[in-house]
């Protein structure tokens, strides 16, 4: 008989703030694109993720919420800039009644990263730090302006007023996404950032940013309100934000006292997060992407680390955790692709996922259809349908191209 109690998996986590996780197993953030053409969370949405609450994992996190209804990821991104959508938010949030487990929204604001006729409400404002065109065509991304100074100071605002909201809409926190390539990580980048003001320039300028959205978020939500950030380990492109840009602003934010910290990497331009092209040997033993610059960040910091990215066994994820590198598992596609998975890995010791990483062979259709496929399996689920993970990757590409067409002419 298989003794839970030895799971290292199913042991409580305490986070800096006090909180307790229940396990330390998490659904990592996959963009739902759920809304509806307001903006706010939709039924759909609240129903998937009272599904997942249920799936056993300790904590979960939403994918993209928008601060600004100007500058959307994708055309039906939630976006919370006041309290016009609370009622739809408390909604979501209550999708954890019931069980032990978390649920953060993740806050976000692409920059540059923002396609051409993405609008709601009919405005698109793209924005960056400067204004450096993202190397992926014209044709799909707009030449972005640099944001003034004041206009900084005004999305450090947005990001504060979106956390306040959550906080009383009762979500259990809110993680920030400082990384693949959005705008908080277009500000710690080099490459992006050219900046010769306070906000750009030095290591230390180009970080403030982001430490100044964690200052007015803490000073604007409850003790008990867990901030956790996303940060890329390295971008992967030469001259841009490399692994030591990384450690010193994953220190800068342990001072702030950030509650939890997720290591990922990878921009638009070099989707590390995707193929894994810049993964170690060894860290493709132990499946995950990038266990080996968790094991950098562990030696330095003592704030808990989140590590998202290539796991599938039981044994490799009490591997990281056992190591005393990785405080939590991220799951992206094992539990959208199946929602027992993270109940399986808490009593047997042999689960494994089989979720397919679908391919046509063209890098560009291949990135598409990696979130494409997330966000057809929460769509089901949301639908109160099962998830559907033998789905051919050409029928997949073909129902993700329909709904982008629909989206288009129906939500902008």
């Amino acid at each position: 008989m298989y003794d839970v109690q030895e799971n290292i998996l199913a042991t409580p986590l305490t986070l800096p703030n006090g909180t307790v996780l229940a396990n330390r197993l998490a659904k990592a953030a996959t963009s739902e694109h759920l809304a509806d053409r307001r903006g706010a969370p939709t039924r759909q949405l609240a129903e998937a993720y009272r599904r997942l609450a249920h799936s056993g994992a300790g904590l979960l996190i939403s994918g993209n919420v928008m601060v600004d209804g100007s500058a959307l990821e994708a055309q039906r991104n939630v976006v919370i800039e006041d309290f016009r959508h609370l009622p739809e938010l408390r909604r979501w949030a209550a999708a954890t009644v019931g069980t032990d487990t978390k649920l953060l929204l993740q806050l976000s604001h692409p920059g540059r990263q923002s396609m051409r006729g993405l609008k709601l409400a009919g405005r698109q404002d793209v924005v960056a730090p400067s204004a450096v065109p993202l190397d992926l065509g014209k044709w799909l991304f707009r030449r972005p302006r640099a944001l003034s100074d004041v206009e900084v100071g005004t999305l450090v605002a947005r990001f504060a007023t979106a956390a306040y909201v959550a906080a009383e809409a009762g979500f259990a926190g809110v993680q920030l996404h400082a990384a693949h390539g959005y705008l908080l990580n277009q500000f710690l980048s080099p490459l992006v950032n050219r900046r010769d003001d306070r906000w750009g320039g030095s290591p230390e300028n180009r970080m403030r940013f982001l430490l100044e959205v964690v200052r007015a978020i803490r000073a604007g939500t409850p003790p008990d309100f867990i901030l956790s950030v996303k940060l890329n380990s390295a971008d992967f492109q030469r001259g841009g934000f490399a692994p030591e840009d990384a450690l010193a602003v994953a220190k800068a934010l342990e001072q702030e006292e950030v509650d939890f910290l997720e290591v990922s990497g990878g921009t638009y331009e070099s989707i590390a997060v995707v193929d894994g092209t810049p993964q170690r040997a060894s860290t493709l033993a132990r499946e995950a992407y990038f266990h080996d610059f968790a094991e950098d960040f562990a030696r330095e910091l003592t704030i808990p680390l989140m590590l998202t990215g290539g796991f599938r066994s039981h044994a490799a994820m009490v591997d990281a955790v056992s190591s005393g590198s990785v405080d939590l598992v991220g799951l992206a596609r094992p539990i959208t692709h199946d929602p027992t998975f993270p109940h399986r890995l808490l009593t047997t010791p042999t689960a494994r996922s089989a979720a397919p990483t679908p391919k046509i062979g063209q890098k560009l259709l291949d990135d598409l259809l990696n979130s494409s496929w997330h966000q057809q399996q929460l769509s089901r689920l949301g639908r109160g349908a099962r998830p559907r993970p033998s789905r051919r990757p050409t029928t997949a590409l073909v129902i993700a191209a329909l709904t982008t067409l629909r989206d288009a002419l129906f939500f902008s």
